[in-house]
């Protein structure tokens, strides 16, 4: 892609990776791809925000050098140290060695302990300002969105806000990078809910905190990291991730997510009992196998959805070990606050349930009945299950 004008003397300097198949070396992006968006800002200086990942320097030092002379750099603004925005560090430093370095502290503790920088760098403090000559760049300390080095950047004479990793998302950019100018603005939006859920959720308190410090600054663009830039409707993509910020919190959406795991099928078919019993209810599920479907398209339904069912069978006197692994992960993104319900098979002795219990008590969810049952479901089994079902739907319903 070319670099593209986004204000007068603004430009977004981008690059795409498709090549990575994990982001963060667990994440699956290799049908969606993720953008390391950065921006350069001209003036009488002339300063980048946020980098690339190493892997693509070249690529991103090709895009800088159409728009303008790199030697003539004079600042490049780190929001976040993580190597998928900072990667490119070195490489730009080899053509440009007089920029200076602007961070928060712990960004230049990083600096140091990332690639060795200790010359040329700025600590800044919150709220601090930087003029360029006609702009100027604020700088706002957002920690723990997502690492404790965090800030986001404003520019304030085109009222631009550079939040980094904050309101960002999966996805390559495939010739537009503008909210208005995509024809399909929900796979985004639902790649940005996906990005929050697997990076950015366990932070979520620490999201709304950013968000208020905003309040009363008019935004006209979000310019994230990773995904879309937001100019036709940019309080979209704020108002999205307050939302799913306040999951922590507060109730989710009406519905439930039923995970699947199972051997020989015997709870399988137990689950599509209790499905019966929440379909009566007119309670939305979504189901997913936890052997065939990784935990990063699952999420997105944990988080946001207010009912949980986990169908897995006893394995070796515990839960099965991929369902153990999904919920292990749903606990350290702190998937909370849950209307949960379990069912399962066991051969000679159970211990799945109770390895449901202890982890779902962890997780502080609200589990309402487990039923577990001696090889397959007789009559008596699926009708419990049904039960089961209709309970768990009535209680998502009532919150």
């Amino acid at each position: 892609m070319k670099p593209n004008e986004i204000r007068p003397d603004v430009f977004w300097v981008g690059v795409n990776d498709r090549v990575s198949e994990l982001f963060e070396g667990m994440w699956p992006i290799s049908q969606e791809g993720i953008t390391y968006n950065s921006y350069l800002v001209r003036d009488e200086k002339n300063a980048i925000i946020d980098l690339s990942k190493e892997m693509l320097s070249e690529d991103y030092l090709a895009q800088l050098a159409e728009v303008f002379d790199i030697s003539e750099l004079d600042y490049v603004v780190i929001n976040h140290m993580e190597p998928d925005h900072s990667g490119a560090l070195l490489r730009l430093l080899s053509i440009a060695p007089q920029v200076k370095l602007l961070g928060m502290p712990k960004t230049v503790m990083m600096l140091k302990d990332f690639y060795g920088i200790t010359e040329n760098v700025e600590r800044l403090s919150n709220g601090q300002e930087l003029s360029l000559g006609e702009k100027t760049l604020r700088f706002v300390y957002t920690p723990f969105v997502h690492w404790p080095e965090t800030m986001m950047t404003y520019l304030v004479e085109e009222k631009i806000l550079f939040p980094c990793d904050g309101f960002g998302g999966y996805g390559t950019l495939d010739g537009a990078i503008f909210d208005d100018t995509v024809d399909n603005l929900d796979t985004y939006e639902a790649e940005s809910l996906r990005y929050f859920t697997n990076i950015v959720a366990p932070f979520s308190k620490s999201v709304l905190s950013a968000i208020g410090k905003f309040e009363d600054m008019p935004i006209e663009i979000v310019a994230p990291s990773h995904g879309l830039v937001w100019r036709k409707n940019p309080g979209r993509i704020i108002e999205l991730y307050q939302k799913w910020s306040e999951y922590y919190k507060n109730p989710a959406e009406i519905g439930v997510t039923a995970l699947l795991g199972t051997m020989y099928r015997n709870t399988e078919r137990a689950m599509n009992a209790v499905l019966d019993g929440i379909a009566a209810e007119g309670v939305p599920v979504r189901v997913y196998d936890v052997r065939k479907t990784h935990i990063s398209y699952i999420l997105p339904d944990l988080w946001t959805q207010r009912g949980v069912l986990v169908a897995a069978p006893t394995y070796e006197g515990g839960l099965f070990p991929t369902m153990m692994d999904a919920l292990m992960m749903a606990d350290r993104k702190r998937v909370g606050h849950k209307i949960a319900a379990y069912i399962g098979s066991y051969a000679w002795s159970g211990g799945a349930m109770a390895d449901f219990e202890r982890i779902a008590g962890k997780m502080e969810w609200d589990v309402i009945n487990s039923i577990g049952f001696l090889g397959g479901p007789d009559d008596t089994d699926l009708h419990r299950a049904r039960e089961l079902g209709a309970q768990l739907a009535q209680q998502v319903k009532s919150g």
